[in-house]
Parts: C-alpha cells; structure tokens; sequence
C-alpha cells in the first residue's frame, strides 16, 4: 500500500516521531537520534513483552532490530500503531467528555500495572539502579543546598523497606503519558525510562502529587489508594503494601523535585533555552513543601 499523510510530530530530544497512513491505517514511526543515550531497540523489547503480557500498548510492527541487511531509515527506529485519544490531564480530569472515563481509570491503571508487573527480568538490556544513590549524586552534582531534600533522602534511607521482587517497571507511569478515550485507558506510552526494579515503585510515582493535576484523590487525582490497590491485587492477586507503596511515593516527591532542578539548570546555562524549562524550575519548591508535609504524617 501507499504511504500517505507523512508529517513530524513533536517529540523528546532522544528520538524523532513522525505519523503516516498505510492506505487507510495510521502509523507512528519513531527514529532514534544519533546522540541518544539509549539503545531503542531495549524499548522495542520491553513494548513487545508488555503487549504479550496484555498491557494496553502500542503494537510494534517492524523494527531495525529484525534487519539483516541495509536500514533504509539510518538509525534504529520502530513502527507502531497509533491510538486516538487525549493525553492532557487537565481535560481527562475535567471536561465533561470523559466523566465516565474517570470513573473507571483508577482500577483499569491498577489492572495495567498488575499485568506490566507480571513481566520479569527477561527483556535484554534493562538496568537495576540504586535511585537513592543515583539521585543523590544528581543533586549533589547540581551543586544547590536543599534541606528539605536532604532530610528526605536521611528518611527514606532509614525507612528502606526490604527488597522484594524485582519486575519490569514503566518509570513514568502518570497521567500525561496515557492515552484515554470516553471509555477510559487505551494505550501507556513513553516507555524510555523502563527498567527493572521495585513493582510499587510504578504505583507511588502514579500517586505522587504533581501527577494529580489539582485532582482531589491520591491515584493520579481520580481515585484512592484502596480503588488502585484492590484492582492490581485483582491480577497479581498480592494487594500492595500501602506503607512500602507510600516510600516510593516520597521519593518519586524527591525525585521530581530534583529533575526540577535540572531541567531548570538546562535553561540557565543555556544548552536549551525554554521558558517551560524555567518555569519548571519554579516547581522545586511545590516538592519541597510537598516532602515536608509527607514526612510530617509519617512521623507524628
């Protein structure tokens, strides 16, 4: 068939993606840039084992990975389907078109996540990382002193729960990089930072406070932790323990606090220039009082 409707989308610094029709079904097509950090062809991996595993995600369809010969494209790249839908989580939370959406969401997150998490360690090239040493070293890197953080990470270290299993984990699963219709979830995108780790690692980040986008309940502002919880336990049929769920919850609270800064320190020394890399600097003190109010529940 032809390729028609070919056109550049906007897209992260690591990649470039580009939409188009073969005869009358839309394609996504995502070409790695040279100075990625990542090999693409560990997301093609993960992608493929959690479409087997019966997540709700964009089906890759051919890859340079399955090239034996010459790549017409010139880099690593995949071909995926494409979903319509909204990904703004200012509307998903209060337009009225997706008022039914919202009912059902949080179980159907907590289901996605169960399903994602009954993937182990078998997809090649995936890392396991310390995030309390690695978000240590960033912020000392950043060379800026912030109590609120430092007592965070003192916390966390003396409350590190044991390790438990180790799965494959999203790394970014929160409203924003979910694509929902009227009828709820349709595809989990952006699928960069997976990786191996702790599954209530991917449940803390989805509750963490910024991921609620003004939203009055703890499950990405739609729903609680017990709606979240009894839908995973539904598929893995293990319930989450809140308290370990809530650690990873403090330090995706610090985590983002520190990807603040350096987003911010991007704009000021002027490798990218970008008033929403500035404003985003702003938020560090959102995660600051944020931090400050967890630990106080925690330790009263």
């Amino acid at each position: 068939d032809e390729i028609t409707h070919m056109r550049r989308l906007t897209g992260g610094a690591s990649r470039e993606t580009w939409s188009f029709h073969v005869g009358n079904e839309q394609r996504i097509i995502q070409r790695q840039r040279l100075t990625s950090p990542r090999d693409m062809h560990v997301e093609v991996g993960v992608l493929e084992a959690a479409y087997a595993a019966g997540v709700p995600v964009p089906r890759v369809l051919a890859s340079s990975r399955d090239l034996d010969g010459e790549n017409p494209v010139g880099t690593q790249f995949m071909v995926v389907n494409a979903f319509e839908g909204e990904t703004i989580a200012r509307k998903i939370l209060r337009d009225d078109e997706f008022a039914s959406a919202r009912k059902t969401l949080p179980a159907q997150f907590g289901t996605a996540l169960g399903k994602l998490h009954s993937v182990n360690s078998e997809v090649p090239g995936l890392e396991d990382v310390d995030q309390i040493a690695f978000y240590k070293e960033h912020l000392r890197d950043c060379g800026q002193s912030h109590p609120a953080f430092e007592i965070a990470f003192r916390w966390l270290e003396e409350n590190k729960p044991p390790v438990g299993r180790r799965c494959l984990v999203h790394g970014d699963f929160r409203m924003g990089n979910l694509i929902v219709g009227n009828e709820g979830l349709r595809a989990v995108l952006d699928w960069e930072l997976a990786h191996i780790g702790d599954p209530a690692e991917d449940l803390g980040w989805l509750c963490v406070r910024a991921w609620r986008f003004g939203g009055a309940f703890p499950a990405a502002g739609l729903g609680t932790y017990d709606e979240l919880f009894d839908a995973y336990a539904s598929v893995t049929g293990v319930r989450p323990d809140p308290d370990v769920v809530r650690w990873w919850e403090i330090l995706g609270t610090l985590k983002w606090g520190i990807i603040c800064i350096s987003q911010a320190a991007t704009h000021l020394m002027g490798i990218a220039r970008s008033h929403e890399l500035a404003a985003i600097g702003r938020r560090v003190c959102e995660n600051e009082y944020d931090l400050i109010e967890l630990l106080t529940e925690r330790t009263q």
